[in-house]
């Protein structure tokens, strides 16, 4: 964390030897040469830290000079943050005045932070890097005694490979087969409930065998009802009781008493065989399991607990008729499992050569699997016989922590590049068995500054680049990608992970619980933490924290997840606010908070802030004065009524979430100042007569073409007409992949067929959805999203014909809904000539004949839904066949879905029959319903081959 820390004090002193250039300011007489001394003396420790940061494993003193190096970096950190902020305060708020850039820099005395006069604000930050550089030369004199050797760290972009498929589990065939006998055993049918146990050390693969096992094909067809539940610590009864209920039910019950869940569990599983998980068990105090496995006794005969836990008497006192004694792998399948990561890849003479030092490194491994991944992962990215022989021989194999999984992670972790540690150790931040959410844990890292982007690459890409190298070393694991397999969605860690990343950061980083000692506990053991987590009950009160001045990273973790109740409301003292005058990020959701202090204007280093999930009605306005904010999220407050009118001061905004904000009925204006948004949920157009100068009308979305991901236009029947669509400039929204175009309130159809018709999309747009539009056409330029894959069309009530939308080359994805004008599907609707069935190519001609046969070529998923006029699809010419040799039809559809079209006749027999269907679903349709009723329908036997069907 120290190399990380100095690296972005160097950053900062760049920017603001730059930022005094560029503005033409001179320093304050003597500043100039002490940040000179600083930036020097930063970069002489900078040259020994790797040497340092090796050493402190095992020197003590090593250690206790690191921790005295951390907290000057910080307070340079606070310090450099401070006046970069005051600069950007002054660009902002400047223009306003007519006085010169040296009087610019004067005026910043009136920060709320600093309480500073004009004066006083310079010799102030002349004074504190004074201070700094006289505690600096202390370190610097005892770094000379210790003769640390300087070695340059790894590059900072390592090369990037392609993920590998770690099999589920390696060597576990007769463990998995003795899980499952015991599991389906019929002697234990009459007996209660079955508990069975996997016993074994941390990295053992005790939940990897748990997933095998719960998703065995005979135990899904032997179990009614399967429930995965992990327990982990802290433990809480009402949580896992609740956890329980959520798997079985698929949501979150608003419940809080243990009396009333387990209740309601008890008549979720009567009667019903069931398995049920307790993955990772640490409590062995009965009294704390009792009524629980109390209320799943009235499950039916034969239902199983199957738990996973490190401490044999765990197993004991849950009652456990079987412990699987969970051991090392055998040296061959350790090898099996090391090779098949390390040697991926790689050319089959280098294997061979690598084979000796390889086996050699498997064996050091001691049959873990955790570790056989992570040092496999490792070895990945080492190329020659000498980087083998070198982690053969590191003198870190010899550490004797935590049963023996450190020395991997060490390796792995200091064969990082120095941003990547950062990155890494600040996960410690979060709870065990945490889902990180990779998005939210990107801004975090921007929040620290540990992301710089260049004019190629922005932090957002670089961090998402960070994520995919920590994920390919083993750090993480439980990866959820989006449905194209390309972008990681979220991750988890790893237990033995996580309290590795603990270690290493066990005074900055720190999860706590509230309880009544928590003064005391904090300030006996976490004097320095920079980055707190504190989780809360449901029962506790917003905690009176000490020691949050140094805080650069808070979040209050609460479980509310029920309605608020208005006497049952909490609030934030504006007291915690005013003392958090360094924090960087700062999550507040999911805490009740019905009303937000205005001392949260004065956190001016904020760059994230998270207000999720609170029921207030309104921010307070100087939360515009939030200079350097980089992410707001306000997702889910559903109270909200509006945004501060001057949003559009927090130019350095790039994520404002406002999805699920149903009572957000406008935006200010503002936000159409700020081009740097790289997220922004929903854009809200209210009537130009409603306006009143103050809030967004469709122009505003000129100058911002940074938006990414995302983007819902809601009011677009209040868009006046086609010239105000032209100036929004959706065709240079070229970061765009996902848009959302509500046309609601209704107006004129005319109208909406300028306005649409002027809002030309760009083609890399990736999924679109059009809603409540009422012109009786679709724009000309729908053939030109080349790049589409979804498309959503929705209660377009005017439109008699769809357009030849069988021409989009990508499309992968079609829903159709409410178009209730529509009676009659056929060959324009496929994208063919009528005259002459020549199929149409991209620009309206006839295609090539290698291409001009197939009509919907990549579609895969085809819903057609509440078309209540809709009558006939008709793919075949009124003229003639199409024949097999002309003509192919959705080759690649495999779902159809069509529900709530009570007046269609058929389904095409030629899709039936030539395209590669697999799922047909087909609900509450009459005529459909008669004719293809299962075995006795007259056209039966057209979908008979269908392997999934179901017709209701």
């Amino acid at each position: 964390m120290s190399d990380a820390v100095i690296t972005v004090i160097l950053t900062q002193v760049a920017t603001i030897m730059e930022q005094q250039i560029r503005r033409q300011v001179r320093l304050v007489s003597g500043v100039g040469k002490e940040v000179k001394k600083l930036k020097s003396a930063f970069e002489s420790i900078k040259a020994v830290l790797v040497d340092a940061e090796k050493r402190q494993v095992k020197e003590e003193s090593v250690k206790v000079w690191l921790e005295k190096l951390k907290d000057v970096s910080y307070d340079t950190e606070d310090v450099l943050s401070q006046w970069i902020t005051a600069n950007l305060k002054a660009e902002i708020e400047g223009p306003g005045s007519h006085s010169s850039p040296t009087k610019k820099v004067c005026s910043l005395v009136t920060l709320p932070c600093l309480g500073c006069n004009r004066v006083s604000l310079r010799r102030d930050i002349a004074l504190k890097i004074k201070d700094i550089n006289e505690r600096l030369d202390v370190i610097a004199t005892e770094k000379d005694r210790y003769k640390f050797n300087v070695i340059m760290g790894s590059p900072d972009r390592p090369k990037t490979t392609s993920f590998i498929v770690v099999p589920d589990v390696q060597g576990r065939d007769i463990d998995k087969n003795t899980l499952v006998s015991e599991l389906l055993s019929s002697s234990h049918q009459e007996q209660g409930l079955n508990v069975v146990s996997i016993v074994g050390m941390g990295g053992i693969g005790k939940t990897t065998l748990a997933q095998v096992v719960y998703n065995c094909s005979a135990v899904i067809e032997h179990f009614e009802r399967r429930m995965w539940v992990c327990v982990s610590e802290p433990f809480d009864e009402v949580r896992i009781a609740k956890a329980i209920l959520e798997d079985v039910e698929g949501s979150a019950p608003y419940l809080f008493e243990l009396e009333t869940i387990t209740r309601k569990i008890r008549n979720h599983v009567q009667g019903k065989k069931f398995l049920l998980v307790l993955d990772d068990v640490w409590t062995d105090d009965f009294r704390k399991w009792e009524q629980l496995l109390n209320s799943l006794s009235t499950g039916a005969a034969g239902s199983a607990i199957l738990v996973t836990t490190r401490n044999e008497r765990v197993a004991k006192v849950m009652g456990s008729r079987y412990n699987l004694p969970l051991g090392q792998l055998s040296g061959d399948d350790s090898w099996s499992l090391f090779k098949r990561i390390a040697f991926f890849e790689r050319k089959a003479e280098d294997c061979a050569e690598l084979e000796g030092v390889g086996r050699k490194i498997s064996d050091k491994c001691k049959g873990l699997p955790l570790t056989l991944k992570t040092i496999g992962s490792l070895m990945r990215f080492k190329n020659s016989s000498k980087d083998w022989h070198d982690v053969l021989s590191s003198e870190f194999w010899e550490l004797e922590e935590a049963e023996g999984l450190f020395p991997p992670l060490m390796l792995s972790y200091y064969d990082l590049p120095s941003t990547m540690k950062r990155c890494f150790s600040f996960c410690a931040i979060f709870p065990k068995d945490h889902v990180i959410e990779v998005n939210n844990l990107i801004r975090l890292w921007m929040a620290q500054g540990y992301l710089s982007s260049t004019e190629m690459v922005e932090m957002e890409a670089i961090g998402q680049e960070y994520l995919q190298n920590l994920a390919m070393r083993s750090f993480f694991q439980d990866l959820q990608k989006d449905k194209d397999d390309k972008r990681i969605l979220s991750v988890k860690m790893h237990d033995m992970v996580h309290d590795f990343a603990q270690y290493l950061t066990k005074n900055e980083c720190c999860v706590i619980e509230v309880n009544n000692d928590l003064e005391r506990k904090m300030e006996l053991s976490h004097k320095r933490a920079r980055h707190v987590t504190l989780i809360r009950s449901e029962d506790a009160r917003f905690p009176n924290i000490p020691n949050v001045e140094k805080f650069f990273t808070f979040w209050v973790q609460s479980f509310h997840d029920s309605p608020p109740i208005v006497s049952q409301l909490d609030r934030v003292e504006p007291e915690l606010l005013r003392r958090l005058a360094r924090v960087r990020a700062l999550d507040l959701s999911r805490n009740r908070i019905g009303e937000l202090p205005k001392e949260i204007g004065n956190l001016i280093s904020l760059k994230y802030l998270n207000l999720s999930h609170n029921p207030f009605w309104e921010l307070p306005a100087n939360l515009c004065d939030l200079y350097n904010l980089q992410t707001l999220k306000l997702s889910a407050c559903d109270h909200l009524r509006k945004l501060p009118r001057h949003i559009g001061k927090l130019i350095n905004l790039r994520h404002l979430e406002i999805d699920r904000t149903d009572s957000l009925k406008t935006l200010p204006k503002g936000i159409g100042n700020l081009k740097s948004l790289h997220t922004l949920s929903k854009f809200i157009i209210v009537r130009g007569n409603d306006r009143g100068g103050a809030t967004c009308g469709l122009e505003d979305l000129n100058n911002l073409n940074n938006l990414r991901g995302c983007l819902r236009i809601e009011g677009l029947g209040h868009a006046a007409n086609a010239d105000e669509a032209k100036t929004a400039d959706l065709q240079n929204k070229n970061h765009l992949s996902e848009l959302q175009m509500d046309f609601s309130p209704a107006v004129q159809t005319g109208s909406q067929h300028e306005v649409i018709e002027a809002l030309h999309l760009n083609e890399n747009l990736q999924s679109l959805q059009i809603s409540s539009y009422r012109g009786t056409t679709f724009p000309s330029w729908f053939m030109t999203l080349t790049n589409l894959q979804k498309l959503f069309l929705q209660d377009c009530q005017n439109c008699t014909y769809l357009p030849p939308l069988g021409r989009l080359p990508s499309l992968l994805t079609l829903h159709l809904e409410g178009m209730n004008t529509v009676k009659f599907l056929g060959l324009e609707f496929l994208g063919l000539d009528v005259n002459d069935n020549d199929t149409m190519n991209g620009e309206g001609g006839p295609a090539s004949s290698s291409e001009a046969k197939t009509a919907f070529p990549k579609l895969k998923k085809l819903k057609i839904s509440k078309m209540q006029s809709w009558e006939v699809w008709n793919v075949i010419s009124n003229e003639r066949e199409i024949s097999d040799e002309n003509f192919k039809l959705m080759p690649r559809l495999r779902c159809l879905k069509v529900s709530d079209c009570t007046k269609l006749k058929a389904l095409p027999p030629l899709l039936l029959q030539k395209s590669p269907l697999g799922k047909l679903r087909i609900h509450n349709c009459p005529l459909l319903h008669q004719l293809y009723k299962r075995k006795t329908g007259d056209e039966w036997n057209k979908i008979s081959h269908i392997a999934k069907v179901r017709i209701s």
